[in-house]
C-alpha cells in the first residue's frame, strides 16, 4: 500500500491549489482524480478546433482576484465580458419587451430606472428580513416600495427571478433572502478565449496525479487516513477532499467514522444548484450589431430569457444561454436536437425568420455527471452563509474539506475553490503559504 504524507481528492482548482502549495511546503502528495481529465467543473472542449468551455467561464471580478497572476504567469489571452453577474445595463444589451420587440431608447431608459430603484429598495428590504423569508419574498416587497404595477413590476421580477437562476443555478422561491449578499464583483469581468482549464492543467502538470481513480471510502483515524478507490488503496498522514458538494451530499464516498455534526449537517443544508449551457452556432450573425447580451423581458422570456455573444472565442456566431435549477434539470432529460429547437422558438419571437439552423451546438448536463451531480452550491431558504465554512472545519487533525462550497465569502466561483485549497495547505502545514506561491510554480 502506498503511503504520502498527503491524499488530495479530486483534480479541480481547489486539489491542484492545495497539491502545489503542499508540495511545494515539502510534503510528499498524490492527488486522486475519478475523471480521465484534470480541471474538474473547468472543462475546455476544444474538439471542434477552437475552446469551448462547458464548465467555468469567467473570471468575477479582475480586481484582487487570486486567478489573475496566474493569467499573468501563463500570458493567456483574456477578453472583457462584464456581463456574467447579470447585470442590467452597463454593457451593450439588446433589451427585448415582452412582445419581441427591441425596447427604444425612451423604453430601455425606463427599464433602467426600474432596475436601479428596485436594486436600491432590494438592500433595505433583505436587511429587514427574518428567518424564512425567501429572494423572491424580498424582491416582491422591493418592487411594492417603488411602486412598480402591471407590466414593469413583471419585467422588475423576471429580471431578478433569472438573476438569481444564473447566480445560484435554482429558483427564485428556493434560495434564501440573503442567498446574493456575497454576489458582488470588483472590476471588469474577463473570459478566457484559449480556455479556461488552463489553470488546471498547468498546475497539475508538476503533480503526482492519478487518473481514473473513484475514490469509495476514506478511514480516518487521529494519526491518519486510508482512502480506498476501486483499484487500491493509499495511506496518508492527511487528507483533503475537494469533490463536489453534489458528491459528499450523494454519499458516494463513505466515511469512516462518519463527519461530525457540524460538517455533516453543513454539507446536508448546503444547496447544489444546476446550471446548464446551450451553445448554439450560427451560420451568419442575425441579432444587434456590439451586443454582448440578448434579453427576452417579462413572461416571455420564460424558459429562455439570455443570450450572451461568445463570437470572440471561436471567430464565429456563436451565441450561449443557460438552463438553471429545476427547468435545467428538465432540460437534461431531453435530447440536444429537443433543446435547441426550444432555444430557437424563443429567438424566433424577437428575430422571426432572421435566425437560421444552426451549424453546431453544445450541450452540458452538469447534474447527471456522477463527478458533480450539480454545478455549484447555493444558499437555500433558512440557511446562512457560516454554513459554507463550516463545512471546511479540521476532522480529526487529519481531514479536510475544500471547493468551492466550502468557502463562505465568496461562493461558487473559481477563485473561491482556489482560496479553499490553499486554506487546507495553511491547515496542514500549520503556517501561512504565500498565495504567490502558485504563480511562481507556473513560471
Amino acid at each position: 500500500m502506498d503511503r504520502f504524507d498527503t491524499i488530495v481528492v479530486g483534480a479541480g482548482m481547489a486539489g491542484v491549489t492545495a497539491a502545489t502549495l503542499l508540495g511545494r511546503g515539502g510534503r510528499r502528495v498524490v492527488v486522486l482524480e475519478a475523471r480521465d481529465r484534470v480541471g474538474g467543473r473547468t472543462w475546455t472542449d476544444r474538439d471542434a478546433g477552437f475552446s469551448v468551455d462547458r464548465g467555468a467561464s469567467w473570471i468575477h471580478g479582475v480586481d484582487g482576484n487570486p486567478i489573475v497572476p496566474l493569467a499573468e504567469a501563463l500570458q493567456v489571452r483574456t477578453a472583457e465580458f462584464t456581463v456574467g453577474t447579470f447585470q442590467a445595463g452597463g454593457r451593450p444589451i439588446a433589451d427585448h419587451d415582452a412582445t419581441g420587440r427591441l425596447m427604444d431608447d425612451a423604453a430601455q431608459r425606463e427599464w433602467l430606472d426600474d432596475a436601479a430603484a428596485v436594486d436600491a429598495a432590494l438592500i433595505g428590504a433583505i436587511e429587514a428580513s427574518v428567518d424564512g423569508d425567501t429572494y423572491r419574498t424580498v424582491v416582491e416587497r422591493a418592487i411594492s416600495a417603488v411602486g412598480l404595477e402591471g407590466d414593469r413590476a413583471e419585467r422588475a421580477l423576471s429580471f431578478h427571478m433569472h438573476r438569481v437562476e444564473e447566480q445560484c443555478g435554482a429558483w427564485i422561491d428556493q434560495i434564501d433572502a440573503h442567498g446574493l449578499d456575497e454576489d458582488y464583483v470588483v472590476g471588469d469581468e474577463v473570459i478566457f478565449p484559449d480556455g479556461y482549464d488552463v489553470f488546471a492543467t498547468r498546475l497539475g502538470a508538476g503533480l503526482d496525479i492519478r487518473l481514473g481513480q473513484i475514490v469509495r471510502e476514506i478511514a480516518w483515524t487521529g494519526s491518519g487516513v486510508t482512502v480506498r478507490t476501486d483499484d487500491a488503496a493509499f495511506e496518508a498522514d492527511s487528507v483533503v477532499v475537494t469533490v463536489s458538494l453534489g458528491v459528499l451530499k450523494s454519499g458516494a464516498i463513505a466515511f469512516a467514522p462518519a463527519l461530525p455534526s457540524p460538517v455533516a449537517q453543513a454539507i446536508e443544508r448546503v444547496g447544489m444548484g444546476v446550471f446548464d449551457k446551450v451553445f448554439l452556432q450560427f451560420p451568419e450573425r442575425f441579432w444587434e450589431p456590439g451586443a454582448y447580451a440578448i434579453r427576452l423581458h417579462g413572461a416571455a422570456g420564460w424558459p429562455w430569457h439570455s443570450w450572451y455573444d461568445v463570437s470572440v472565442v471561436s471567430g464565429r456566431p456563436t451565441l450561449l444561454t443557460f438552463a438553471a435549477g429545476p427547468w435545467g434539470r428538465e432540460v437534461e432529460g431531453m435530447a440536444d436536437e429537443e433543446i435547441a429547437a426550444s432555444v430557437l422558438e424563443a429567438l424566433r419571437r424577437m428575430y422571426g425568420d432572421a435566425v437560421p439552423v444552426p451549424v453546431a451546438s453544445w450541450i452540458t448536463r452538469w447534474g447527471q455527471d456522477p463527478y458533480a451531480l450539480g454545478s455549484y452550491s447555493y444558499l437555500p431558504v433558512g440557511v446562512h452563509h457560516g454554513e459554507h465554512d463550516a463545512m471546511a472545519t479540521p476532522v480529526g487533525g487529519v481531514l479536510h474539506l475544500a471547493g468551492e462550497a466550502t468557502w463562505g465569502e465568496e461562493p461558487a466561483t473559481v477563485h473561491s475553490a482556489l482560496l479553499s485549497g490553499h486554506r487546507a495547505a495553511e491547515r496542514i502545514l500549520g503556517r501561512p503559504v504565500d498565495l504567490g506561491e502558485l504563480a511562481r510554480a507556473l513560471s
